[in-house]
């Protein structure tokens, strides 16, 4: 159905929505592209990927402390954000080797620490009545919390080969959905 006023593709069709058949192929390239590049060189990649993130943390800190004298409401969180976002920006792209080590790291030892968490929960659950498979699930939750914590350099290293994995399956189904796509 297309819109004779404007032109375009009405909702309902999934028109406006959907994207180009060249685009999903584009991106499933470069996931799957990634994805080896993670497996190869896992150091070197993740030094640039936390490369650009350094530039987009600083570029936007410096964007929201622009936007601080133009839209005065919450002041005092855009010039947290800011200011935060500026250090950090400012040291991942002064030792970015150091920060590809410690930004994964950091990020390990955050869902170790929510895996001892939830599995906490999920063991008093299975204790109060929930049954026997969410007890299982809470051990296990604990098992991979406590892991984690005990060697995050290692669970890093592991979180960045799995992120090489779902990037590369993600890559090939993206592949596969444009070939399938009409046009």
């Amino acid at each position: 159905m297309v819109d004779a006023q404007f032109g375009t593709g009405s909702p309902e069709s999934g028109a406006v929505t959907a994207s180009p058949r060249w685009l999903v192929l584009l991106l499933g390239i470069i996931a799957i592209l990634l994805g080896v590049l993670f497996f190869i060189y896992p150091v070197q990649t993740l030094t640039l990927l936390v490369t650009v993130l350094g530039f987009y943390w600083l570029f936007n800190g410096i964007v929201v402390f622009i936007s601080l004298f133009q839209d005065t409401t919450g002041r005092g969180w855009k010039l947290l954000v800011s200011i935060l976002g500026i250090l950090a920006g400012i040291l991942v792209l002064t030792y970015p080797l150091y920060s590809a080590i410690l930004i994964p790291t950091v990020f390990a030892i955050i869902i170790g620490v929510e895996g001892l968490i939830i599995g906490a929960v999920y063991l008093v659950q299975g204790f109060s009545g929930e049954g026997w498979g969410t007890a299982i699930l809470g051990i296990l939750s604990i098992i991979f919390g406590l892991i984690l914590i005990a060697d995050p350099l290692i669970a890093a290293v592991g979180l960045v080969l799995l992120l090489a994995g779902f990037a590369i399956v993600g890559g090939i189904a993206a592949v596969i959905l444009a070939l399938r796509m009409p046009g």
